[in-house]
């Protein structure tokens, strides 16, 4: 079933009501009532504090939460001369359907930007709310992407993949462009609403990687906003990422796919400049199960190894075969070669004739197999070091771009 809106006739009936707003602040929620009430109030208060002269209006849209998120939103006391409307959305069952409904109602409401803010933000404060949207409404920025300051093992998905990837490919060095706390223009959000991703998988999930892509595709004005400490329901890469591994790197080699005559194009990528004061307070670190990440990594290769050998180039492949062998405390290998099996990888995808889920499932315990290398090589380096390797590692993906390019070229077939 295609969806035409993802509002509802009372919703829209609603916003119909209001007219025009300056500000609207979007919240897309599922299960999140212990934390719902802090988001909403602390983005109420930014508002109340930083935009009392504008009209601001403050979007849940939930995804059928069967817990109390929608009762905890609706019960909270009403902020002064702020809209409040909570709201089921309607579509595919995921953020980006949420995503689509906070957009549709920014465009009916002709708001002058529009924030995104994830329901289970911890460390939110009033200070974000401004530091991201004056530069929509002052500076004329379309898309601003957070900027965080987080645990070295906090986002290993973007250190070690997505940060690396869109920044070779689309030229931009924008530092987490999965962060999911995001302020989009009113012209920004006339390109992405039109689009047929709504009733795709993007709609269920690798939202926040698709609005980025897009955003650098169309070389819109980038901007970052420093946030800080990001605190939110940390997980353990070994116990919980898989899943959202294959969810946001499915999005990402699709978006190569349809992108192909842009990013071939890019050389070199630019520094995207970061506003708002720098916050010196240190991410609180957990604990990262490597010998489970060695483990899996170790069980893909003894179902995969077949496949991998017929994707990897032949001196990568010998550097995963000595890998196979190796003692979780020798377990690491330089950059440069997981900038070539991630390319590899990218160009099977490509090339792929199968079933791409079983693609991407055999890419996961290599994601892993690079997590555990990063630990390693980190392991007794402070969060400010830790991120001069993420940056020395994203400087080889841009150099070894053109090997990207020669393999995503090649005359090959796979998964057939």
């Amino acid at each position: 079933m295609k969806f035409s809106t993802a509002l509802r006739q009372q919703t829209r009936r609603r916003l119909e009501r209001l007219g025009e707003v300056d500000i609207v602040v979007g919240v897309p929620c599922f299960n999140n009532d212990s934390t719902i009430s802090h988001v909403i109030k602390t983005v109420e208060e930014g508002l109340h504090i930083n935009y009392p002269d504008r009209r601001c209006v403050v979007i849940v849209a939930d995804g059928g939460s069967v817990d109390d998120s929608r009762e905890a939103s609706d019960e909270l006391e009403a902020s002064p001369w702020i809209e409040r409307i909570v709201s089921i959305y309607r579509g595919l069952p995921g953020k980006g359907s949420a995503v689509r409904a906070i957009f549709e109602a920014s465009h009916m409401l002709q708001a002058k930007v529009c924030l995104l803010f994830d329901s289970d933000l911890r460390s939110i404060t009033p200070d974000w709310v401004k530091c991201m949207a004056d530069v929509v409404l002052s500076d004329g920025v379309d898309f601003v992407a957070p900027y965080y300051t987080r645990y070295k093992y906090d986002g290993t998905i973007t250190n070690n993949i997505v940060y690396n990837l869109t920044r070779a490919l689309y030229g931009f060095r924008v530092r987490q462009p999965i962060g999911g706390d995001f302020a989009f223009s009113l012209p920004l959000i006339e390109k992405y609403l039109p689009r047929p991703a709504w009733e795709t998988d993007v709609a269920r999930f690798g939202i926040d990687i698709w609005l980025t892509t897009i955003a650098m595709v169309h070389k819109v004005k980038i901007a970052q906003a420093n946030l800080g400490v990001k605190i939110h329901d940390v997980k353990d890469p070994a116990e919980a990422l898989g899943p959202m591994f294959r969810q946001v790197v499915s999005t990402l080699l699709i978006m190569m796919e349809e992108n192909e005559a842009v990013w071939k194009k890019v050389k070199r990528s630019k520094k995207v400049p970061i506003v708002g004061p720098a916050l010196k307070i240190e991410p609180k670190p957990f604990a990262i199960n490597v010998t489970k990440l060695v483990d899996d990594f170790k069980i893909g290769y003894n179902n995969y190894k077949e496949i991998w050998k017929k994707i990897i180039a032949e001196d990568e492949w010998k550097v995963i075969e000595s890998l196979a062998e190796r003692d979780e405390k020798d377990f690491i290998f330089k950059t440069e070669i997981w900038a070539k099996i991630l390319y590899d990888l990218a160009a099977a995808f490509h090339h792929w004739k199968g079933n791409r889920q079983v693609m991407l499932s055999l890419m996961t315990p290599l994601y892993f197999a690079r997590v555990a290398s990063f630990v390693n090589k980190t392991l007794d380096m402070s969060n400010e070091e830790a991120e001069e390797v993420v940056e020395e590692q994203a400087e080889v993906f841009e150099r070894t771009k053109d090997y990207l390019i020669k393999r995503w070229d090649m005359e090959v077939t796979y998964g057939t």
